[in-house]
Order: C-alpha cells, then sequence, then structure tokens
C-alpha cells in the first residue's frame, strides 16, 4: 500500500485537490498498483511558514 505525502502552499481549490489525487492515483495505477490501496495525505502549508534560499516564501 503506497502511502503518498503531498507537501504545498496552500491555497488551492477542492477541484484542483481533487485533480491533484485521481493523477497520483493514476500513476500508481499504471504501475500495477490497485486504486483503492493508494493513501494520499496533502498538507497545506502557509507561505509564511515556508523558506526559499533564507527568505520567507511569503516575502518573495
Amino acid at each position: 500500500m503506497p502511502v503518498v505525502i503531498v507537501e504545498m502552499w496552500e491555497g488551492r481549490t477542492v477541484e484542483q485537490k481533487r485533480q491533484l489525487v485521481e493523477d497520483i492515483t493514476s500513476a500508481f495505477v499504471k504501475v500495477g498498483t490497485q486504486a483503492e490501496a493508494v493513501r494520499i495525505i496533502l498538507k497545506e502549508n502557509a507561505k509564511d511558514n515556508w523558506a526559499i534560499g533564507g527568505k520567507l516564501a511569503s516575502e518573495r
């Protein structure tokens, strides 16, 4: 049973998240995994809780 953890910035719509999990599941199905076995955890982070190159993403 694969478990996929996706960390991303907050702000996507429910429809965008739905499409993302469908696409990730489809990729596993293509390599022989049953769709029902795929577990996906979406973790949304505020841009001020994420830094790139020493700067908060909210300040870029």
